[in-house]
């Protein structure tokens, strides 16, 4: 039955494969001809290809490996290690292309280690691959997005108010309350994406995990309720994400100056 349902949302057939296909290069040939790139070159539309295909390769590889994973502790472990891993050096990259792009780590495990493991505690995340993989996943994702759009806005508009910036210092600002003045109204702007979602959900939006809550036989009451948690949670994360981006900005910390 769950799987009837599955299919009859979206089947896994040719069809579905040239949609995709079509879509890609739709997205690709977008960013070529308006050349949605900061530099204004055809750069993003390269990006977006790889992407794509990453995306395929690596949902390809975790639905071969996830159903081992969920049943071995130590593998979980792994697995959840190597998400944070992979978000921490996503999340630096794009934030600065110097050796400081580690402290990205910070504001992505700040928030989500004491959340899933005061979940756990309390006994609403199971300590199973089935349960623990998903939250922590979207958590994880959650932290990465926020501090990749904190730190961006922040840094970008520090570059171009540096003379506010250096009028502060000379004002008598410390360095950190100078930068703060600064970048905090640039980097708050990280927090709408996902103030947006939890305003609309269910309005605009049916979000993943309460849509597979119902594929998954779920009642739609259990599913809205699992959903709230998840978005709730999300704001938890990405407000403390922002907050510590914007902190390690402001120390001086995380940066873009050639080392």
């Amino acid at each position: 039955m769950r799987e009837l349902a599955a299919k009859a949302l979206l089947p896994v057939d040719t069809a579905l494969a040239v949609a995709l296909l079509v879509l890609l290069l739709a997205a690709a040939t977008t960013a070529a001809v308006f050349r949605l790139a900061p530099d204004g070159s055809r750069g993003r539309a390269r990006e977006i290809l790889v992407a794509g295909v990453r995306a395929a390769a690596q949902l390809a590889v975790v639905s071969l490996a996830i159903g081992w994973v969920v049943h071995h502790t130590a593998a979980l472990y792994a697995f959840l290690l190597l998400m944070f891993a992979v978000a921490t050096r996503t999340a630096g990259r794009r934030i600065t292309p110097n050796a400081t792009w580690w402290w990205a780590a910070l504001p992505i495990a700040g928030p989500v280690v004491p959340v899933v493991t005061g979940l756990t505690l309390a006994g609403l995340l199971p300590v199973r691959g089935i349960a623990m993989i998903p939250v922590t996943g979207i958590l994880i994702g959650g932290a990465l997005t926020a501090t990749v759009l904190a730190g961006r806005r922040a840094l970008d508009e520090l570059h171009t108010r540096y003379g506010e910036f250096e009028a502060g210092l000379a004002l008598g600002l410390p360095a950190r309350e100078a930068r703060m003045e600064v970048i905090r109204p640039a980097a708050s702007d990280a927090l709408l994406p996902g103030l947006d979602q939890t305003r609309t959900v269910g309005l605009v939006t049916l979000p993943g995990a309460f849509v597979g809550m119902l594929l998954g036989g779920a009642s739609p009451v259990l599913a809205g309720a699992v959903q709230l948690f998840v978005l709730i949670a999300l704001m938890a994360i990405q407000a403390m994400a922002v907050s510590l981006t914007t902190d390690l900005i402001a120390r001086g910390l995380l940066h873009r100056t050639e080392q």
